[in-house]
């Protein structure tokens, strides 16, 4: 008896040591990211530092295929991961984020564009995607699922893109075109995928899963989502300034760091609440959250530049995390057999469709652009048939659609586990759904390495940052002012004693601002 007592024992604390194993993957990732961005910044400055992740994510998933070390059973782990705790601790802190950084003033002006852009045209886009995978892929989807897969295909990623345009100093139309467009379109997408994901849930035939919606309640869904959503983002963001108003004692480190801690907590207990307990869209909810604070809380943060560090530090991580975890799910689908109940379901074939998929989707995006065009150049803020262009070319895929890819995989695997699932039915099923996350990542992995690489190019021959006359003069008087500057400072420095043997030419070398330098800047300087 005592011999069993202790073998139970050491039995659940092997099974213990194994569930530590499951900690190892997101800080191994963001370890590897290290070196990836390090290696990016310094030598291939193009390449978006998302899709080398998802590579990564890839080779590590393919990796797991091989029995080893404590690395590998974390990655194991991850893969079966329950696909709504990847919806809800991921997207809340991408998209706060993604709002507070929004121009308020525009995104007001543009409001009405910016509706166009989310609802009608994602749903357009929903519907021509879906008529592509029902008529064109060979997978024998029902519609259900193909307008599942349109809604999330519809979702797009502007990070890579945003800070291109930063970096080249895009007109600020364009940019509250491109960040608004893609903070609404992610909630409408979201809206849709819950509805038509329902439908298609029904088919498989489970007690109280999924729901035939009709067009009648699909309307009420769509508003109670959406709207829904809204409102509990805008009742939380009174929250939260109403918090940051009363720390307001700016000298307290203490109180600084607790309105940060305010902020992260509104962000996922708004999405929380409105995604699980109200059944409305957490996505749309983050945005109303994150787009009141900067309307009305911004003045109120203590320490702005702690606030902002710390949710870039946090997108960062997320982002490392959230990319590597979908290339190597999506490498386990289209690949390998590696997690329990996934076969290969990617045959050669497969890859052929995949990049026409690709091709048909940015020809897509290409046609709402330019069928809508004459309606939205005339609302808001207006658009420019070039600004059309490169919004129709720069819509990346990314997080939120892998993290909706991989809710609906882990959803349908769940529920075909049950007793009154015919064998049939359970490996359909869950083939469908191994094409879609392989489908949907492939997506994303093209946009990101295609698209996102190639938008500078397009963005300079568009002449969408052509630089004025009188940019230049400020620049040039800026880089001289510079100049005068940094050799003021320098010749105050060999003035002192400890200076006197400082080679002027090795300093110069050194010192960019100082290469050029001619008599008369000395002479100025010196004056």
């Amino acid at each position: 008896m005592i011999h069993r007592a202790l073998s139970e024992s050491n039995d659940d604390l092997e099974h213990i040591d194994h569930e530590v194993n499951a900690v190892l993957f997101p800080w191994f990732s963001i370890l590897v990211g290290i070196f990836v961005y390090y290696l990016i910044s310094r030598y291939v400055h193009g390449v978006p530092y998302t899709a080398v992740m998802f590579f990564v994510g890839a080779m590590m998933g393919y990796s797991s295929n091989n029995s080893g070390n404590a690395i590998v059973e974390s990655i194991r782990m991850w893969l079966d991961i329950d696909g709504e705790v990847i919806i809800l601790a991921f997207l809340p802190g991408l998209l706060f984020l993604d709002s507070y950084n929004t121009n308020v003033y525009l995104f007001r002006q543009a409001f009405s564009q910016l509706l166009m852009f989310a609802f009608p045209m994602v749903l357009a886009g929903t519907s021509l995607t879906a008529l592509v995978a029902y008529y064109i892929l060979p997978y024998g989807w029902s519609f259900d699922l193909c307008m599942t897969f349109g809604s999330i295909l519809a979702a797009t990623d502007p990070v890579a893109v945003a800070v291109l345009l930063n970096e080249l100093g895009a007109p600020s139309r364009l940019k509250i075109h491109i960040s608004g467009e893609s903070l609404l379109n992610d909630g409408s997408a979201v809206v849709f995928y819950h509805i038509f994901s329902l439908r298609f849930f029904h088919e498989l035939g489970v007690d109280s899963f999924g729901e035939n919606v009709g067009w009648l309640r699909g309307f009420v869904l769509f508003f109670r989502l959406s709207l829904g959503g809204a409102c509990i983002g805008l009742l939380f963001g009174i929250g939260l300034v109403t918090l940051l108003f009363n720390f307001n004692r700016r000298l307290s480190q203490e109180e600084n760091v607790i309105q940060v801690t305010s902020t992260i907590t509104t962000a996922y207990l708004s999405f929380f609440i409105s995604e699980i307990i109200c059944h409305c869209s957490g996505i749309i909810a983050v945005v109303f959250c994150g787009l009141v604070t900067k309307a009305f809380g911004e003045t109120l943060i203590n320490d702005s530049h702690l606030t902002h560090d710390f949710w870039h530090i946090t997108e960062h991580l997320l982002n490392s995390i959230l990319f590597t975890l979908g290339g190597a799910v999506w490498i386990t689908r289209v690949y390998s057999s590696s997690t329990e109940g996934h076969e290969n379901h990617f045959s050669g074939m497969d890859w052929i469709y995949l990049l026409l998929l690709f091709g048909l989707v940015v020809s897509i995006r290409f046609i709402l652009f330019f069928v809508f065009f004459p309606i939205t150049s005339r609302m808001g803020i207006g658009q420019s048939w070039r600004e059309a262009v490169f919004m129709s070319y720069s819509g990346l895929r990314g997080a939120v659609g892998i993290a909706l890819a991989l809710l609906l995989s882990a959803e349908v695997f769940k529920q075909t586990e049950s007793e009154s699932v015919t064998e049939e039915t359970r490996n359909k099923y869950r083939e469908f759904a191994d094409t879609c996350v392989g489908l949907v990542g492939g997506v994303s992995f093209l946009t990101l390495v295609i698209n996102g690489p190639t938008s500078g190019p397009l963005l300079r021959k568009l002449g969408l940052v052509t630089p004025t006359e009188t940019r230049k003069m400020v620049v040039a008087q800026y880089i001289e002012r510079m100049k005068l500057n940094t050799l003021v400072e320098l010749l105050s420095l060999l003035s002192e004693k400890r200076f006197e043997d400082i080679d002027f030419g090795v300093v110069r070398e050194h010192v960019s601002p100082l290469r050029n330098v001619t008599e008369d800047d000395l002479s100025a300087a010196v004056e």
